[in-house]
């Protein structure tokens, strides 16, 4: 708690003295844990993806960054006012505020929702409306909208980066921008790492794919953190990296390890014992399948830190025994010039 309180102090008085910083577009999967009850039901997470040259004008209007501003994450969602992707700055994104500064050192529960809540008022009122009657009239809606801000709060977040040109962000912007925002969302065949998954092929074409065998067909977090480190370890030309964006201390629940869909079934007493009593063939078939085709773990020499792309708040991660250098960090954001 005290590395993350440093570097935290140290981002915001080094930030704004920064001058002449020349930045390099990337783009960044965000593997989220899954968390709460419905998380620990359905252990495969969530997915995003970071772009640090890419900005939201609106939670539906990408455009480029000025100078200063480190991007935002964008996703697929399930029922948010009936769009498919909305797009939201990184900071609060991360932590429901607007500031670097003004990101807590710890959370509880009631300290998450006043924040959204404040963060929805200003900027998401068109997404997420007060309620208008009964005894709840005025305040926040239930929902999904939660999603969008303060991500750090409730789950441990890995992030997966490779690099991008200026050319391939103009041409992600105009594809996005350019076409129909209509939700159609399905856990099944339009997740939201499906949505990574045709993000990262406008950069990379065809870098990452289903798993037939360990997840059934189905497109997961860790699938597309799986195949993305893959196809950068077939081109070793590409600067690729990892890092880790911890939980918010607090009282807040942890969040849970995530899996892919048969380490989900096979890792699972509850889930494997009575289906090794029914058919003992098919529990053997989805074990031998995860052993040979679906074990992939979050990386353990991942750099912690709580903005990503800024290397003042890097807290630790030392580089593995023979690595030269395990973590290249987000380029930070290009700076505003100092007055002259």
């Amino acid at each position: 708690m005290r590395q993350i309180r440093v570097g935290l102090i140290a981002l915001a008085i080094l930030v704004p003295a920064m001058v002449g910083v020349q930045a390099r577009a990337d783009a960044a999967l965000l593997m989220e844990e899954p968390y709460g009850e419905f998380g620990a039901f359905n252990p495969t997470g969530h997915a995003a993806i970071y772009l640090n040259h890419i900005c939201a004008e609106s939670p539906t209007v990408l455009r480029p960054c000025r100078a200063g501003e480190p991007g935002a994450v964008i996703s697929r969602y399930h029922k948010i006012d009936g769009y498919d992707w909305l797009a939201i700055p990184l900071v609060p994104y991360l932590y429901a505020v607007e500031r670097v500064e003004d990101v807590p050192k710890t959370a509880d529960a009631a300290l998450e929702a006043r924040l959204r809540d404040q963060y929805r008022r200003d900027h998401l009122l068109a997404l997420a409306p007060d309620v208008e009657e009964g005894k709840k009239a005025g305040e926040a809606p239930r929902g999904e909208w939660t999603q969008l801000a303060g991500a750090s709060y409730d789950r441990r977040i890995y992030g997966f980066q490779i690099q991008t040109t200026a050319d391939e962000d103009e041409q992600f912007m105009n594809r996005f921008n350019d076409s129909r925002n209509v939700g159609h969302f399905n856990l099944l065949f339009h997740n939201c790492a499906d949505f990574s998954r045709t993000l990262l092929d406008v950069y990379y074409p065809h870098s990452v794919h289903r798993n037939i065998f360990s997840d059934l067909g189905i497109t997961t977090p860790k699938q597309v953190a799986r195949s993305l480190t893959k196809y950068a370890d077939r081109h070793p030309d590409l600067n690729f990296s990892t890092f880790m964006i911890p939980q918010v201390p607090g009282s807040i629940k942890r969040s849970h390890p995530i899996d892919g869909v048969l380490e989900s079934v096979v890792k699972s007493k509850k889930y494997v014992v009575p289906l090794a009593v029914l058919d003992p063939e098919v529990a053997a078939g989805f074990v031998v399948a995860y052993l040979t085709d679906g074990r992939f773990k979050a990386p353990k020499d991942a750099a912690v830190e709580v903005i990503p792309g800024e290397p003042t708040t890097m807290t630790g991660a030392a580089p593995a025994p023979g690595a030269d250098q395990v973590r290249r960090p987000l380029p930070a954001p290009a700076a505003t010039p100092a007055p002259q």
